[in-house]
C-alpha cells in the first residue's frame, strides 16, 4: 500500500462488544492517526468509546509482537525466523497425530476479535483431519439458550427503537461501562418522560440514572423476576388479550408465581418487599416496557432458569412485538453467514446429513482445565487463537496445569498474554486494520466492512497466511486449501468476502461504501407475533427445557449452588460473594496493558463495602488476601458503599503479569441449560495480606 497516502477510511470495531461500532479512520504515512464517530451506522453514530479511541496507540505499541518468538531452556524468549517456527510446529502437529490421532491436538478459538475469515481456523483443522475443539462458552450461552426455548429466537428492535418506550428496566447491565450508545437512546427516552429501573447488586453509573434501584443478592434474580410477575398477575397487570393469543403454559406459570409474594422474594433476595411492589407497580403503570438484561447474571448454575423468568415478565404485559418493548439480551438479525440460534454450539447436536463431524465439540468451555486434563486420546498440543484462557477461563489454575501438561503449545497474538508466556511458540497477530473482513454484530441489525488500512508491521503475518504456510508443510491438497482457505494477497481475500456476502444477495462495494441493514432485519422484532417455538407461541412452559436440560418445564427458581441458603457452611468459611464484572476501559483481557487505558485505570484492586472492611480492622489502600478454597489473590482494598455489603468486587480482564488473575477463584462448571459458564458465583474470605 502506498504509505505516503493521506486517506480517511471507513471501517468498524471487530471487539468481542454490543457496539460494534461504525468507525472512521484516518491514516497518514502509513499510521493510523485518529479513530472519528461513522454518522452511517445509526446506532453508534456518537462515536468510539475511549478502547476504540486507543487504537492509535495499540496498533503501533512498542509491546506488539512483531516477530515469532520460542521459548528458551533457560526461561523467556527470544526471536525465530518463521521458517524454523512454522517447521517446529509443523513437526509437533505430525509427531501428536502419528501418535495419538488429530483429536490430540486442541484448536482453542475465542472471541478476542470477529470477523469471517475467523473461518479459516476451522477450515484448517478440517483440512487435518479433525480436532479436540471446546464447546460451550463464556458470555451468553443460557441467556441464549433461554431467549430461544421461550420466544425461539434471539432478536429484538432496532437500538433507535428505545426513545419510544415508557419504561426500561436494565436488570444487571451497565450500559454507561458497557453499552456506552444504547445509554444514548436511553436518555432519549428519559427526555421523552421514559422511567429507568435498574436491578444490580452494586450502585453502578446507570443506577445512577434509575427512578427506581434494587439490590437483589446476587444470584437471586429469579425470584425477584416471579415475584413481580406474581404481583403483575394479582393486580389484574395482565395482558389479556395478548396472552390468550400468543403465550403457551399461561395458567401453569400463573400458579408458580402466586407462591412467590414480595415477602417471600424479599427474604429471598434481600430487599425491601415494598421495593418489590414499586417495582410491579411502576411496570403495570407504564407501558411500552423495555426489559434490558445483562450478561452477569446468567453465569450462575441457575441462569437459564431465571432468565426465562424475567422474560416472562414482558410478554406478560403485551410488550413483545411492540414499539418501545420487548426483551433485550441479544440480536442475532445480523448473524447471516451461520444460524441464528446456539443449537450448533451444543456436543450433541448432529449435524445435518452430510456434514463433516471432525470438529466435534468434546471439551467444555467452563470446564477447559479439568476437560483437558482428562482428554481421551491425551492431548500433546494446543493452538489457542484471539483468546486468553490462562486469563479468562474459570479455575485458571487447573487451566494452567493443564496446559502445563502438554507436549507443545502455540499462541497466535498481538501480546505477551498470560497465555503466550505460557507457549513454545508464539505468533504475531496482525491488528483488524491489516486484513479486510467483514462484521456481524449482536446489538444493532448491521453488516460492516472493516477495510484493510496499512500492511501489517514488522514480519507479522496474517492468520490466513500462517494457515496456508503451515498446511503446504503438512501436505494438503492444494485445491482443498484453496477452496477453504483464501490466499494471502488482498485481491483473493476481497474475492472470497465478495463471494460469502453475493450469497445472501448483498454486495460487497456496497459494504464498503458504509454498513449496511441485514437482510433479516426488523425494526420492531416479533412485530408479526411468530414466535418459532415449537408450540408457534411464547412458551413460559417449555417442554424442551426438560428434554434437553432435565429442567423444570417452568421457570422455577433455585439457589445458586454456593448461596448461604443452600450450603450454609460454606457460607461460614466463606462469607463474602466476589463479583467479576466487566470495566468500560477494557474488552476483557485486552487493552489493558496501554498506556493510555493504564492513565486512568493503573492497576487491579479488591473493592469491599466500609462495613465489611471494618468488621475484619481492614482500612482502604492496605493489601489484602482474597481466597477460597481454588487460589488466592493479594490486592489493594478500595472501600466503596457502592457496592451490596457482604459482596467484594475484582474487575476481571487483569492478567496475572500485571497482578490480576480473578479466575484462579472462580469454579470451572456449567450453567443450568446452554453450556454456558457458571464462574460468577464465587464466595471468598478477605483478611489482611502478610508483610
Amino acid at each position: 500500500m502506498n504509505a505516503s497516502q493521506r486517506r480517511v477510511v471507513t471501517s468498524a470495531c471487530p471487539r468481542n462488544c454490543y457496539s460494534t461500532c461504525g468507525l472512521s479512520l484516518q491514516v497518514e504515512g502509513g499510521r493510523l492517526t485518529a479513530v472519528e464517530p461513522l454518522a452511517a451506522n445509526r446506532a453508534t453514530a456518537g462515536g468510539p468509546c475511549l478502547k476504540g479511541l486507543a487504537y492509535v496507540e495499540r496498533v503501533a505499541s512498542p509491546d506488539r509482537l512483531l516477530h515469532p518468538l520460542r521459548r528458551q531452556p533457560g526461561g523467556g524468549f527470544a526471536p525465530i525466523r518463521w521458517d524454523d517456527a512454522l517447521d517446529a510446529i509443523a513437526e509437533q502437529l505430525e509427531a501428536a497425530r502419528r501418535r495419538h490421532g488429530p483429536r490430540s491436538v486442541l484448536y482453542y478459538s475465542a472471541s478476542g476479535t470477529k470477523g469471517l475469515l475467523n473461518g479459516a481456523g476451522e477450515a484448517f483443522w478440517r483440512l487435518f483431519g479433525g480436532a479436540t475443539t471446546t464447546y460451550g462458552d463464556l458470555c451468553w450461552p443460557a441467556g441464549l439458550e433461554a431467549g430461544r426455548l421461550t420466544l425461539g429466537a434471539n432478536v429484538h428492535n432496532a437500538p433507535w427503537d428505545l426513545p419510544n418506550a415508557r419504561l426500561i428496566v436494565l436488570w444487571g447491565k451497565n450500559p454507561a461501562e458497557t453499552n456506552l450508545h444504547q445509554m444514548g437512546f436511553i436518555e432519549a427516552a428519559r427526555t421523552r418522560g421514559a422511567a429507568v429501573v435498574v436491578v444490580d447488586p452494586r450502585r453502578t453509573e446507570s443506577a445512577e440514572r434509575a427512578d427506581l434501584f434494587l439490590r437483589p443478592r446476587p444470584g437471586s434474580d429469579g425470584a425477584l423476576a416471579l415475584a413481580v410477575a406474581g404481583q403483575l398477575i394479582r393486580e389484574g397487570r395482565v395482558a389479556r388479550d395478548f396472552v390468550d393469543a400468543h403465550v403457551h403454559g399461561f395458567d401453569d406459570f400463573a400458579r408458580l408465581a402466586a407462591t412467590w409474594t414480595p415477602v417471600r422474594a424479599s427474604e429471598v433476595c434481600d430487599i425491601p418487599a415494598a421495593q418489590i411492589e414499586a417495582f410491579a407497580a411502576l411496570w403495570g403503570e407504564r407501558r411500552p416496557a423495555t426489559l434490558i438484561a445483562g450478561y452477569g447474571m446468567q453465569r450462575y448454575a441457575n441462569s437459564g432458569q431465571t432468565l426465562r423468568a424475567l422474560i416472562a415478565l414482558p410478554a406478560l404485559t403485551g410488550d413483545i412485538g411492540r414499539p418501545g418493548g420487548g426483551w433485550q439480551f441479544a440480536n442475532l438479525q445480523s448473524h447471516v453467514f451461520g444460524p441464528h440460534d446456539p443449537l450448533p454450539l451444543y456436543p450433541e447436536y448432529r449435524p445435518e446429513q452430510g456434514s463433516d463431524d471432525l470438529l466435534r465439540p468434546t471439551i467444555a468451555t467452563a470446564r477447559l482445565g479439568a476437560d483437558m486434563l482428562a482428554a481421551d486420546p491425551p492431548l500433546a498440543v494446543a493452538w489457542v487463537e484471539r483468546g486468553n484462557p490462562l486469563s479468562q477461563n474459570p479455575d485458571s489454575g487447573r487451566v494452567r496445569q493443564a496446559f502445563r501438561a502438554l507436549d507443545f503449545r502455540v499462541v497466535v497474538d498481538q501480546f505477551l498474554t498470560d497465555s503466550a508466556r505460557e507457549a513454545d511458540i508464539v505468533l504475531p497477530a496482525k491488528s483488524f486494520l491489516e486484513q479486510a473482513d467483514v462484521l456481524t454484530a449482536y446489538w444493532h441489525p448491521y453488516l460492516q466492512y472493516r477495510a484493510k488500512v496499512m500492511d501489517p508491521p514488522g514480519e507479522v503475518r496474517t492468520e490466513t497466511s500462517i494457515y496456508r504456510a503451515l498446511a503446504a508443510r503438512l501436505g494438503f491438497d492444494p485445491a482443498a486449501v484453496d477452496a477453504a482457505i483464501p490466499g494471502p494477497d488482498d485481491q483473493t481475500v476481497e474475492r472470497w468476502l465478495a463471494a460469502r456476502v453475493a450469497a445472501l444477495g448483498l454486495d460487497l462495494e456496497t459494504l464498503k461504501a458504509g454498513p449496511v441493514l441485514s437482510p433479516d432485519f426488523a425494526e420492531v422484532a416479533f412485530a408479526d407475533r411468530v414466535f418459532p417455538t415449537p408450540s408457534g407461541r411464547i412458551e413460559l412452559r417449555s417442554e424442551e427445557a426438560a428434554a434437553r436440560w432435565g429442567a423444570n418445564p417452568l421457570p422455577e427458581f433455585s439457589e445458586p449452588l454456593e448461596a448461604g441458603r443452600r450450603d450454609p457452611q460454606l457460607a461460614a468459611r466463606y462469607p463474602l460473594l466476589l463479583m467479576t464484572p466487566n470495566t468500560k476501559n477494557r474488552i476483557h483481557s485486552q487493552f489493558g496493558n496501554l498506556a493510555m487505558i493504564r492513565a486512568l485505570d493503573p492497576a487491579p484492586t479488591l473493592q469491599a463495602h466500609p462495613d465489611d472492611a471494618a468488621a475484619r480492622g481492614l482500612v482502604h489502600g492496605e493489601r489484602v488476601r482474597v481466597f477460597n478454597d481454588r487460589g488466592e489473590l493479594t490486592l489493594p482494598l478500595a472501600l466503596t458503599s457502592a457496592l451490596k455489603p457482604g459482596c467484594v468486587l475484582a474487575h476481571n480482564g487483569w492478567w496475572e503479569s500485571e497482578g490480576g488473575g480473578v479466575n484462579r477463584l472462580s469454579a470451572g462448571r456449567e450453567t443450568d441449560m446452554g453450556h454456558g459458564a457458571a464462574f460468577h458465583e464465587n464466595r471468598v474470605q478477605i483478611e489482611r495480606a502478610a508483610q
